[in-house]
C-alpha cells in the first residue's frame, strides 16, 4: 500500500503537449534529414511520417521554410550539431516558423535500432509530437550580434595574453628578469625599458632610468635585473611579440567601441521611464533609474566589461528563464541532484557557457576581496567547503541577483552587508549546537537566562 504522505501531483509544462503538425531536422554539414508528421488522410488519429534530404544552402532551406508554411507546420525541431543548425535555425526562423534547438545528448535513439539519418529524423519528430522536448536557449538576432562581438573581444583578449607571455619567456631566455621586479610587463615602466633594450640600449643603469613613478624605488633592484645577455636575435623576436600586442590591443579598442554602439540601439538596455505612483515615495526618494549595464555593474565583481559579456550570453529577456534557480541551472552553477531508494548525494555542475561562467568566476574572485554581502558569503563557504566551492556559490548568488535585476529593470542593487549573516543567525540552533558539543565532553548544562548557562 503506498503511503498517502509519498502521493505528489505534478502538472504538465506547457511545452509537453501533443501536437498534429511538426517537423523535425537531423543536421549535418552539407545537408539535412527531413522529417515530417503530419495527420494520416485515411486513418484518422495516426500520423503519417515523410522524409527526404535538403541541401544545406541558403536557398534550399528558404524553400522548405515555404514548403513547412503550406503544410501549416507547428514547430520544428534541430538537433544542435556543431554549428551546421545555424543556417536552418535563422533561416526558418526568418519565415516566422515555431523552430526549437535542443541538445544531441537529450534525443539520443533507442538502443537497438539502426543508427541513420533517416530513423534519428523520425525520432526526433516523434518526441516533438508529444512534447518531449526542452528547446536551448537562443537569443535573439540582436544579442546574438552582440555576442559575436563579446566573444571575439575575449578570444583576442586571450590571445594577446598568450603572446605577453612568450615575451615573458623570451626574455627570461635572454637572462632579463625584470617581470620579477615589476608587476606586469604591459605596464608604461616595463615597456620603454623593453622598447629600449630592441632599440640597442644595453646598459643596466640607463634601462632602470627609465622607470616612472613608484618603479623609481625599485632602482636596484632593477639594475640587477636588466643586466643580461639581451642580443640582436632577442630585440627581433621581441619586436615581433610587441607587434602583435599593440594590433591585437587597437582591434580589442575597436570591438569595445562597437559594442558600446551595439548595446546603445537595444531599447531594452537603456533607462526605463520610471512610472508614475501616486501612493509611492517623493521622487526625491526613489533610487534614480539607471541603464541595464550601469545597474550590473553595482554587484560587487561586476565591471562595465563584465556586464556586457552577461548581457551578451544571457541577454536581458528574462522571461526565458522563469525563476532564477532556471537561470542558474541552465548556466550550470546549480550542482545535480541524484537520488535513488534512500540515498541522495549532489552531483556535478556541469560545464555550461564558459564565457558566461569564466566572467561570473573572475566576478566571484574580485568580489570575495570585498567587505560585502557575497565577499563575507565567499568567506564563510570558505571555512567549510573549500574554496572552488565556494567560487561557484558566490557566482551563483551573483547571477540570481543579476536575474532580479533584469526582471525588474527599476530595481537597483542593494547589499545587505557582511554582517547579515551574523544578524540573522538562528539564536536557537546556536544555543542547542553549543549544548550539544559541551554534552559531548561530559558536562551537563542548565540554562538559566538567554545569556547565561551554567555547567
Amino acid at each position: 500500500m503506498v503511503k498517502q504522505s509519498m502521493v505528489e501531483e505534478f502538472l504538465d509544462p506547457d511545452e509537453e503537449q501533443l501536437l498534429d503538425r511538426v517537423c523535425a531536422i537531423d543536421v549535418a554539414k552539407e545537408s539535412g534529414m527531413v522529417c515530417t508528421r503530419l495527420p494520416h488522410a485515411s486513418r484518422p488519429g495516426r500520423p503519417a511520417s515523410r522524409t527526404w534530404e535538403v541541401t544545406a544552402t541558403k536557398n534550399a532551406v528558404t524553400r522548405l521554410a515555404r514548403d513547412l508554411l503550406d503544410l501549416r507546420i507547428e514547430k520544428v525541431t534541430l538537433e544542435s550539431t556543431s554549428d551546421y543548425w545555424r543556417i536552418w535555425f535563422y533561416t526558418l526562423e526568418q519565415h516566422g516558423l515555431d523552430v526549437q534547438l535542443v541538445n544531441a545528448r537529450d534525443v539520443k535513439n533507442v538502443p537497438g535500432r539502426p543508427k541513420t539519418d533517416k530513423l534519428d529524423a523520425v525520432w526526433l519528430a516523434k518526441l516533438t509530437e508529444k512534447g518531449l522536448l526542452r528547446a536551448s536557449f537562443v537569443p535573439p538576432p540582436e544579442i546574438r550580434v552582440l555576442r559575436d562581438y563579446t566573444r571575439t573581444r575575449i578570444d583576442l583578449t586571450r590571445e594577446r595574453t598568450r603572446h605577453w607571455q612568450r615575451l615573458e619567456k623570451l626574455l627570461e631566455d635572454a637572462l632579463v628578469k625584470v617581470s620579477s621586479v615589476v608587476s606586469s610587463l604591459d605596464t608604461m615602466s616595463a615597456r620603454d625599458m623593453i622598447d629600449a633594450l630592441i632599440a640597442g640600449e644595453r646598459d643596466a643603469g640607463v634601462l632602470a632610468g627609465l622607470a616612472r613613478g613608484r618603479m623609481k624605488i625599485k632602482n636596484a633592484a632593477l639594475v640587477e635585473a636588466l643586466n643580461g645577455d639581451f642580443d640582436d636575435h632577442h630585440a627581433e623576436i621581441a619586436r615581433v611579440f610587441l607587434d602583435q600586442i599593440d594590433a591585437l590591443t587597437g582591434q580589442i579598442d575597436q570591438l569595445t567601441v562597437r559594442i558600446d554602439e551595439l548595446i546603445a540601439a537595444i531599447p531594452a538596455a537603456q533607462t526605463p521611464p520610471t512610472p508614475p505612483d501616486a501612493d509611492g515615495p517623493p521622487d526625491a526618494a526613489r533610487p534614480v533609474a539607471l541603464p541595464a549595464l550601469q545597474r550590473l555593474a553595482e554587484i560587487p565583481g561586476i565591471s562595465l566589461l563584465a556586464a556586457q559579456i552577461v548581457v551578451a550570453e544571457i541577454g536581458l529577456d528574462m522571461t526565458r528563464f522563469p525563476t532564477p534557480e532556471h537561470l542558474a541551472s541552465w548556466a550550470k552553477l546549480t550542482p545535480a541532484t541524484r537520488q535513488s531508494g534512500t540515498k541522495t548525494r549532489t552531483g556535478k555542475t556541469g560545464k555550461g557557457n564558459p564565457y558566461l561562467k569564466g566572467t561570473l568566476g573572475i566576478a566571484a574572485t574580485a568580489a570575495s576581496r570585498t567587505q560585502t554581502f557575497l565577499g563575507e558569503r565567499y568567506r564563510r563557504i570558505t571555512k567549510r567547503r573549500g574554496k572552488l566551492k565556494a567560487i561557484v556559490a558566490t557566482a551563483r548568488s551573483v547571477l540570481v541577483t543579476i536575474w532580479h535585476l533584469l526582471t525588474n529593470p527599476t530595481d537597483r542593487y542593494h547589499d545587505l552587508g557582511p554582517d547579515y549573516h551574523a544578524q540573522h543567525t538562528n539564536t536557537a540552533r546556536k544555543t542547542r549546537t553549543a549544548i550539544h558539543q559541551l554534552e559531548a565532553l561530559g558536562y551537563h548544562v542548565t540554562l538559566t537566562t538567554p545569556n547565561t548557562a551554567t555547567a
